[in-house]
C-alpha cells in the first residue's frame, strides 16, 4: 500500500465511530476530527448552501461565540462547524448528565450558556424560577408550529406563552451486548436481577436520579414518577443492593460499552441507535413493565449573554435541511412531520428509533415535581455514596 493512499484512503466506519468517541471524550480537537474523517470540507460545501439562512435570524451583531449545554452523543459536530462557516459564530459544547445538574448550574448563575437543551417535564419549573425567556418566535422563522406532533412538544407552553421548541423525542430503555450476556433481558426486573448475576461487574446506570430511580421503581411494580415515600424505599434498598455489581454510575455510557467494558447499560433512544448501527450485537430494548418516554427541547437561559447567537442556531437547528442531518446522526426521533418526510426509509423503519405504539404504552412522560423533590434527590445522593 502506497503511502499516498494510506493518507487519502477513504475513512472506514469503525475508524469515523473511533474518531467521533476521540472527539467526545475531548481526546482530540474539532480540527482534527474533520480533517481525519472528510467532514471539515462537507461542512464548508454545506454551509455555503443558498437558501439555507434566513436573513431575519441573522440580523445584528451575533458576536464570535456562543455557548450550548446539551447531553452526550447528542449533536453531529458537523452542524455546528457548519454554523461556525455561515456566521462566524464559533460554538462551544458543554455536556451534562442529569436535568439536576443543568437546573443547579442556572440557579448558580454565571452560566455563559446561550441556549440549552432541557427535557419536556423541566420547562414549567424553569418558568416558575424565572430562569427561561419566553421565545420570541419573529426570531425563528424557521420553526412551524403547525407541522410539530403535540403528543411531544406540549410542554414547551406555559400560561399560552411558548419558552420551548422541540429538538427530539425517544424513550429509556436497556442496551445489552448480547455477545455477552445470554439471559433475557426484556424489562427492568430482569436488568437489575441481570445486573447482580451474569452482569456483574459490567452493568451501568445513569448518574441522574430520574431515570435510575424511576427504572428502580418500575421494577418493584410502582409508578416511573412516585414520590411516595414508602415507594422510595423500596427503590432505594434495590439499588443500594446492586451497587456493588456495577460497572459504573454515569450518563455518558457509549465509551463503555463501545470498548466492551460495560456489557449492559440504561440507555437512551438515541446512544441506542448509535450503538447498534456501529455494534450490531448491542441491542435496544424497552422495558415491558414500563418505563420512559421523554421529548427534548430548545430553550434561551435568561441570563444568557449572547441572546443574538442563541436564536441564530435556534433558527438554524430548526431549518428541516439542516435538522435532518441531525437526526440521522443523532439517531433520536423527530417531532416534525417536515423532517419525518426527509429522513430515508432505513431510518423510519428502525424500530429503535420508531418503535410500535404497543411498547410505547407502558412508559410514562416525567413529572414534573420529580426534579424538585427532595426525597427522590437524597435517595439519589445516599446511592452515589454508599
Amino acid at each position: 500500500m502506497t503511502k499516498w493512499y494510506r493518507e487519502n484512503a477513504p475513512i472506514t466506519a469503525d475508524k469515523l465511530a473511533d474518531e467521533l468517541m476521540r472527539l467526545k471524550r475531548g481526546s482530540v480537537t474539532r480540527r482534527h476530527f474533520l480533517g481525519v474523517t472528510g467532514l471539515g470540507l462537507a461542512a464548508a460545501v454545506f454551509a455555503r448552501q443558498p437558501g439555507l439562512f434566513n436573513s431575519a435570524a441573522f440580523a445584528g451583531d451575533l458576536g464570535t461565540q456562543m455557548s450550548i449545554a446539551t447531553w452526550p452523543n447528542y449533536h453531529d459536530p458537523a452542524t455546528f462547524e457548519a454554523f461556525t462557516a455561515a456566521t462566524g459564530v464559533a460554538v462551544e459544547v458543554n455536556v451534562f448528565g442529569s436535568n439536576e445538574e443543568m437546573l443547579a448550574k442556572l440557579q448558580a448563575g454565571g452560566t455563559g450558556w446561550d441556549l440549552f437543551v432541557p427535557t419536556n417535564y423541566t420547562i414549567s419549573t424553569y418558568v416558575k424560577l424565572g430562569l427561561i425567556d419566553e421565545l420570541d418566535m419573529s426570531k425563528l422563522p424557521n420553526y412551524d408550529a403547525s407541522t410539530e406532533n403535540p403528543r411531544f412538544t406540549n410542554e414547551g407552553i406555559v400560561d399560552g406563552k411558548t419558552y420551548a421548541v422541540p429538538k427530539n423525542w425517544g424513550t429509556t430503555g436497556i442496551a445489552v451486548n448480547s455477545s455477552k450476556i445470554k439471559a433475557p433481558v426484556t424489562s427492568w426486573k430482569e436488568f437489575f436481577d441481570v445486573a447482580m448475576t451474569e452482569a456483574d461487574g459490567r452493568a451501568m446506570v445513569h448518574d441522574y436520579q430520574l431515570t435510575t430511580i424511576g427504572n428502580a421503581l418500575v421494577s418493584l411494580g410502582y409508578s416511573f414518577n412516585s414520590v411516595k415515600p414508602d415507594e422510595l424505599a423500596k427503590a432505594e434498598e434495590l439499588l443500594i443492593k446492586v451497587k456493588p455489581h456495577l460497572y459504573a454510575i454515569n450518563s455518558d455510557y457509549q465509551p463503555s460499552m463501545r470498548a466492551t467494558d460495560a456489557w449492559m447499560t440504561m440507555c437512551w433512544t438515541n446512544d441506542g441507535a448509535q450503538l447498534n448501527r456501529d455494534m450490531p450485537e448491542i441491542q435496544f430494548v424497552l422495558g415491558k413493565d414500563g418505563g420512559e418516554i421523554w421529548s427534548d427541547f430548545y430553550a434561551i437561559p435568561k441570563s444568557a449573554a449572547n441572546k443574538a447567537a442563541g436564536y441564530a442556531l435556534l433558527n438554524y437547528l430548526m431549518t428541516p435541511e439542516n435538522a435532518v442531518k441531525e437526526h440521522i446522526a443523532n439517531g433520536a426521533p423527530t417531532t416534525d412531520s417536515r423532517v419525518l418526510k426527509l429522513l430515508p426509509p432505513e431510518v423510519t423503519s428502525n424500530k429503535i428509533v420508531y418503535p410500535d405504539e404497543a411498547a410505547l404504552t407502558p412508559l410514562e412522560f416525567g413529572a414534573a415535581v420529580t426534579l424538585t423533590d427532595p426525597g427522590r434527590a437524597e435517595l439519589m445522593a445516599r446511592f452515589k455514596s454508599a
